[in-house]
């Protein structure tokens, strides 16, 4: 047990977010029920707390958040942390997309020279068992070599913890008090975040600014909506508009009941305060994440893609009588769809025998997958269905990320880019095979479509709308005949692997 620094740690604190602009990390107030009892059997890692699914009714009085504040603030944790970071100075922490780079733990840039220093943070968190298990977030605690924890009443006293276990695509992690304070823990109870919607209430208690245990209120803006915490990856997290600031991160958003049924997660904004869009991760994905946690490592699926959304514009020409499912952009050298059947330029619209809405609901119903297990995958090729058995590879978030290829153009008609013949000697210079006919990209036109749709120098264009083209004439002829704001469906070759694009002509 140790005693809190609070003049120097609040100075080092305040000094940091005065620097702060653009995206502010920070963490959702959540309330907790007091009207049932739950518990989370450590030793049992298949147990999950009980989640109180009945239907939130009732009416809203003068006293229904003050009950809130009072019933659950005691089972909310503030989190004192210290690290030693990488870092390239203020702007890394504060400026843009950097920001949610450096708290998601996505890799430094090319070219950057990170430098080591230490530094100081605070986030918040719950108590989700007896045994001294708390929620918060991932990125309040993934670089940290000192834990402190410090309950209500209690802020002269902290008690360290340690890291069980942490998920950088939901961000969240687990903790555990190595150290427990002679009274018995308060614990959080859980709500259902599937019935949450637009307009519900809702309430954040957290620690901003080192101003532990402050409740804010407001109301469910969106839910399901589509949040990037690592670059090519999305979850659906619940939008709200509850005041939230540095500090809060990791705190618990609870419904009318007390109940949590979100994680504070990321505030966009531009400037450094509270006025912007929250999110917070909703407490159904982190629940069912506990007995993985508990034993530190997460393990999800992958199948070793990248894909394109159906639009309205195509859906039709890819053979589809709705919009629906994913398009196959690419196949990852050597994954899982490398090794199957899968094509680019398929359409998934259906995983398992279940239908495939779009991008998100593929990459969940992937993710949710065993690895190791077969599935059969729904598909449309050439505008007819087929069948394709894939086996499910296990999901390597740390080679998530990477930079994307630089996208380019066509000028000849109307896509923004030059082509050529692919001659022997650009085979060679490409890595080729000799054989291979098409027509090869040598010039872009910035902002234009091709660039838009994704299209490089070098790539080797082979098909035009699934018509088999040898040369750059052939290409333009069919790239001629596409009509103006229509999509053209090109097959390319790059860096040896094919690949499906769909670029819109002016």
């Amino acid at each position: 047990m140790s005693t809190r620094r609070n003049t120097l740690f609040s100075g080092v604190l305040i000094a940091v977010t005065s620097m702060a602009i653009g995206l502010v990390i920070a963490a959702r107030l959540d309330l907790v029920s007091s009207s049932a009892a739950q518990t989370f059997n450590a030793s049992a890692l298949s147990a999950l707390p009980e989640m109180n699914s009945a239907p939130i009714t009732g009416q809203l009085g003068a006293n229904t958040f003050r009950d809130i504040a009072e019933a659950q603030s005691p089972m909310v944790v503030n989190i004192r942390t210290e690290s030693r970071r990488n870092t390239e100075g203020p702007s890394e922490f504060f400026g843009g997309d950097e920001l949610f780079r450096r708290f998601f733990g996505d890799p430094p840039e090319p070219g950057q020279q990170p430098r080591e220093q230490p530094a100081v943070s605070a986030g918040t968190g719950f108590v989700i068992d007896q045994a001294g298990y708390i929620l918060t977030n991932n990125h309040v605690v993934q670089d940290a070599t000192k834990i402190e924890i410090s309950f209500l009443g209690d802020d002269d006293e902290t008690y360290e913890a340690r890291v069980v276990g942490r998920d950088r695509l939901t961000d969240s992690a687990l903790i555990e008090l190595i150290e427990h304070p002679d009274y018995e823990l308060p614990e959080a109870l859980f709500g259902d975040s599937s019935q949450m919607r637009a307009g519900d209430w809702v309430m954040a208690i957290g620690n901003p600014f080192n101003l532990g245990h402050t409740v804010t209120v407001g109301v469910v803006s969106a839910v399901g909506r589509p949040f990037t915490q690592i670059r090519g990856r999305s979850q659906p997290v619940i939008q709200t508009d509850a005041a939230i600031n540095p500090g809060n991160s990791g705190g618990p958003l609870l419904n009318l009941r007390g109940e949590v049924i979100g994680i504070n997660t990321a505030i966009v904004s531009d400037r450094p305060s509270n006025l912007g869009i929250g999110f917070a991760v909703p407490i159904n994905t982190v629940r069912d994440l506990l007995p993985q946690l508990r034993t530190g490592k997460i393990t999800r699926g992958v199948i070793g893609v990248s894909i394109l959304p159906v639009t309205n514009d195509d859906f039709e020409y890819l053979g589809l009588s709705e919009r629906v499912g994913a398009i196959v952009q690419a196949i990852e050298p050597n994954g899982p769809a490398d090794n199957s059947a899968l094509e680019p330029g398929d359409v998934i619209v259906s995983f398992d025998g279940e239908r495939v809405e779009d991008i998100e609901d593929l990459q969940q119903k992937v993710v949710d997958t065993r690895p190791g297990s077969v599935v059969s995958l729904g598909v449309y090729r050439g505008g007819a269905p087929t069948t394709v058995a894939i086996t499910i590879g296990e999901l390597d978030l740390e080679a998530q990320g990477r930079p994307t290829p630089e996208p380019i153009e066509d000028l000849n008609s109307g896509f923004g880019m030059s082509l050529e013949d692919l001659t022997a000697e650009t085979a060679r210079q490409l890595d080729i095979d000799p054989g291979t006919a098409g027509a090869v990209v040598t010039g872009l036109a910035p902002g234009g479509p091709a660039q838009s749709g994704g299209m490089a120098p070098g790539d080797v264009i082979t098909q035009v709308n699934r018509v088999p083209v040898s040369s750059a004439a052939e290409a333009i002829r069919e790239l001629n005949q596409v009509e103006a704001g229509r999509p053209a469906f090109l097959m390319i070759l790059r860096n040896g692997s094919q690949m499906f694009l769909r670029v819109r002509k002016e």
